[in-house]
């Protein structure tokens, strides 16, 4: 596989905070990657300077062979695209035309949407199984259907990699479990590289091939879920008790919280 992201003692802080300290890694392409660990350990910082919306205060970010920081915006946005945790719809747009705000890398300097950007928004929402609501206002639909319409906008720019800040934040489990359902689908079928930021170490573990922890700005551990979700590891970095077992299907690891009257 292609090398796609070499980041090289990265650090970075806000201000006299520091947030990451001394990461380095490296992806391939075609990888589903889960960054996970602990509030404040630096995770949506680290997918920000991944996706250059921040840029580091010491190290370097190599992506597709080159600095992260001499990519113009324009190029590096039809190749990466960013599902954030969040976000705000202030005008009644319909599905359609939000879907269609992800091709503006591709249009004219006038923004007129040509037949091709159509096509490849409609087809997006055939991915993410919305294509039937294409006329509905954004207003009307739920979380779930929200957030995937966002995944669609994405797809839209036809990404070699797709970062999302915890995609399925606030959702139900079966929502969680379309959205992940869909990752593994365009990972696997389209080569596309999947990095996601997530809280759920079952989802990610079950899901990801990849897990990097962090914890207190620091990588701690890197590897498949069997090497990275271990009852020692998760209960240093987490301060709780837990008990990992496998799950039945897939032969994971799965956790289990241990509530407080049975430890």
């Amino acid at each position: 596989m292609t090398e796609l992201y070499q980041v090289q003692e990265l650090s970075f802080r806000y201000g006299a905070v520091p947030v990451l300290q001394g990461i380095a890694f490296a992806t391939r392409a075609g990888e589903f990657i889960g960054i996970i660990g602990p509030n404040g350990s630096g995770k949506t910082t680290l997918l920000k300077l991944l996706s250059a919306i921040l840029k580091p205060n010491t190290g370097k970010i190599e992506f597709g062979g080159m600095d992260l920081r001499s990519w113009n915006r324009h190029d590096l946005a039809q190749k990466m695209a960013v599902v954030p945790q969040e976000t705000a719809f202030l005008y009644t747009y319909t599905v359609l035309e939000i879907v269609l705000m992800g091709r503006a890398p591709f249009t004219s300097l006038f923004g007129f949407d040509r037949p091709e950007d159509l096509r490849i928004a409609l087809e997006s929402l055939k991915q993410v199984g919305l294509l039937d609501m294409a006329d509905r206002s954004i207003q009307t639909l739920s979380g779930g259907e929200r957030q995937m319409v966002v995944i669609a906008r994405a797809l839209t720019q036809q990404p070699e990699v797709l970062l999302l800040d915890e995609p399925t934040a606030y959702l139900d489990i079966r929502h969680q479990q379309k959205i992940y359902n869909l990752l593994t689908r365009l990972n696997k079928e389209q080569g596309l590289t999947v990095v996601v930021v997530s809280h759920d170490l079952n989802l990610a573990g079950q899901y990801c091939h990849r897990l990097i922890m962090l914890s207190d700005g620091q990588t701690v551990a890197d590897g498949t879920a069997e090497k990275v979700l271990t009852k020692e590891r998760i209960e240093a970095v987490y301060g709780c008790q837990v008990l990992i077992d496998r799950h039945p299907m897939t032969g994971r690891p799965r956790m289990t919280l241990v509530p407080h009257d049975a430890a």
